[in-house]
């Protein structure tokens, strides 16, 4: 992966605030019930993260009985 790589904006939607929502759960109780910090949750969100580890991924699947397909939508480049 070259410099100009990171520069390119990425095709993944992230679908947390919906899932959030469906659930009646806020961000901050989704990160004491996953021990991810809000400024990340809210990263994550908010579409800016620019990559997700598989702790967090999980630790968020768990906390919100969903898999990681229900979280992200991949668009067509």
């Amino acid at each position: 992966m070259s410099a100009a790589d990171d520069d390119r904006p990425h095709r993944v939607t992230c679908h947390l605030d919906r899932l959030l929502g469906a659930r009646g759960m806020t961000l901050v109780e989704l990160s004491a019930r996953t021990g991810v910090s809000t400024v990340n949750l809210s990263v994550l969100k908010n579409d800016r993260a620019r990559a997700v580890r598989f702790s967090t991924l999980t630790a968020v699947c768990d906390a919100l009985g969903c898999q990681p397909g229900d979280l992200f939508t991949v668009h067509p480049g």
